[in-house]
């Protein structure tokens, strides 16, 4: 389906009703007829794929906005996906951004409690230089919402990293640039390791699993534990207590609370560029009714990550397995740290690179899109033609550090 910047009244009602009935359980559908105001959790499957249709009006290039179907399980198999006991296909929402003919592709995955949408900034920059495709992982946004039934770390990573196996693989892709965000960019760096052969180049924009305990500035987290305080949060992390369970449990003040969450980290508490007015309104829309959907993939939150947002298996324990070139972005004021990227750099046997993004913090995209671009230019600089205009190393210091 073609997208401009405007809604095309009949064709995007069918597109939301289809939407609707390929991600939706029953019970959801039902719920969903009935009007907002009636129901305690304001939102729905509409509700998510309008919202976005809204936030991307922001952006000037064209886009195909598809549901890629990834079957219900393993091909030939009896199995389903994900420990469901239905055969039921899932989806993966996907957009596909105009691009100059032979631009190399490049794929946006999104971290946690985000969806492809908080890249808004960034696709009308990138796209004049790549094939722009973003996705909303298995659980998120606007893709389909299985009942999560895994129980270790290993089943949680393997239904993101085959999820988008059978993506790429529905859409015919190799070859690709992968960027990932937070912990997108865990599901990233597992599915390189798993999949090397379709990446040519990885760019990994504040990774989870490439710090730990160890690391100096995570002392705090360790002794916050130890008091009751962080005794009784560290119980309701591991209870698997999310952010979206409080936005869901405050009903028709959720979008409120998303509000102030939004206007003060994109507002006065940003580094950077702040977003106008526009934007925050759109983009605080957009964030409520994603995080408000059927709980899905937002428990693999303890599977994951321990209290504190450490990875449970670090990234850095397989830094010598690395097999495709990396490059690595990151916020001054990213609660990220880099020592950690710097640490792996020194095991992995394939280029890699550091980028730090001034007036940036976690969301270095939309603190400072316009450093964060270039960032995005310098790492591919070498899949890119001459033509196409990449910033001058000279210039490097002015608009982000190399370390």
């Amino acid at each position: 389906m073609r997208v401009g910047r405007r809604w095309f009244g009949s064709a995007t009602a069918r597109m939301a009703e289809e939407v609707t009935r390929s991600v939706e359980a029953p019970a959801q559908r039902s719920r969903s007829l009935w009007p907002s105001i009636l129901r305690w959790v304001p939102t729905s499957t509409d509700h998510i794929i309008a919202s976005e249709k809204r936030l991307l009006s922001l952006v000037k290039t064209g886009y195909t906005q598809e549901q890629i179907n990834i079957g219900s399980g393993p091909p030939g198999s009896k199995t389903r996906w994900f420990g469901s006991t239905s055969n039921e296909p899932r989806f993966i929402n996907t957009v596909t951004f105009d691009s100059k003919e032979n631009s190399p592709t490049i794929v946006m995955v999104h971290g946690y409690g985000a969806s492809q949408g908080f890249f808004f900034r960034n696709f009308d920059a990138l796209g004049n230089h790549f094939r722009v495709i973003a996705i909303d992982q298995l659980g998120w946004g606007g893709s389909s919402r299985p009942d999560f039934t895994c129980k270790s770390t290993e089943e949680t990573e393997a239904w993101y990293i085959d999820s988008f196996e059978e993506w790429r693989k529905a859409k015919n892709l190799s070859n690709i640039i992968l960027l990932g965000h937070s912990f997108g960019g865990y599901v990233a760096a597992k599915y390189a390791l798993k999949h090397p052969e379709h990446i040519q180049h990885l760019i990994l924009v504040g990774p989870a699993g490439f710090s730990s305990e160890s690391d100096p500035k995570s002392e705090w987290f360790v002794k916050f534990r130890a008091t009751w305080k962080g005794a009784v949060l560290n119980h309701l992390w591991e209870s698997n207590f999310t952010p979206q369970k409080l936005v869901r449990g405050l009903g028709p003040w959720g979008p409120d609370l998303v509000r102030r969450y939004t206007t003060a980290r994109f507002g006065s508490y940003s580094t950077g560029s702040t977003l106008n007015e526009e934007e925050s309104r759109l983009l605080t829309d957009y964030f409520y009714h994603t995080c408000a959907a059927k709980a899905s993939g937002e428990l693999c939150l303890k599977h994951i990550f321990a209290f504190g947002a450490f990875t449970r298996v670090p990234l850095l324990q397989r830094a010598s397995e690395w097999k495709v070139p990396t490059t690595f972005i990151y916020g001054v004021h990213d609660w990220m740290n880099y020592t950690g990227a710097v640490e792996a750099r020194r095991h992995m046997k394939v280029p890699c690179e550091i980028i730090r993004v001034p007036q940036a913090g976690h969301f270095a995209f939309i603190d400072n899109p316009s450093a964060f671009h270039s960032a995005v230019l310098y790492a591919c600089r070498s899949f890119l033609s001459q033509s196409q205009s990449v910033v001058d190393e000279e210039a490097l210091p002015d608009v982000f550090t190399l370390v």
